[in-house]
């Protein structure tokens, strides 16, 4: 498949799960932009943040004109986000990219697990 198509597709699938599950499209792109187009893990994670910020930022627009954003706590976990992107990113190229990986996996089975646990 053309790998324009594929990006594409990518783009399609993590915006329909950015949008039912809140910027959770992330847990789509890591892995499409590691193994549907090639880029390495360190890149993929970096871009991802790209296209997330775009994506969040779409609907964002959809969910205030509605009034469903609570600003207060929008405001409160963007500052500890950030500060928490700010460290990580700084140190991440130390982390071998199979172990960043791996630490993927495990942090997404954690979450489906506990899903499954407390739904």
């Amino acid at each position: 498949m053309n790998p324009l198509v594929r990006a594409i597709l990518l783009g399609i699938g993590a915006g329909f799960v950015a949008g039912l599950f809140g910027v959770g499209g992330g847990v789509i792109i890591v892995p499409g932009l590691v193994l549907g187009l090639g880029l390495d893990q360190h890149r993929a994670h970096a871009t991802s943040l790209a296209i997330i910020v775009v994506a969040a930022a779409t609907g964002l627009a959809s969910f205030a004109a509605a009034g469903e954003v609570d600003w207060s706590a929008a405001a409160t976990v963007f500052i500890g986000s950030s500060v928490g992107a700010l460290v990580v990113v700084r140190y991440l190229h130390r982390i071998p990219a199979l172990w960043l990986a791996r630490a993927f996996v495990v942090l997404v089975l954690l979450a489906a697990t506990r899903l499954a646990v407390t739904a």
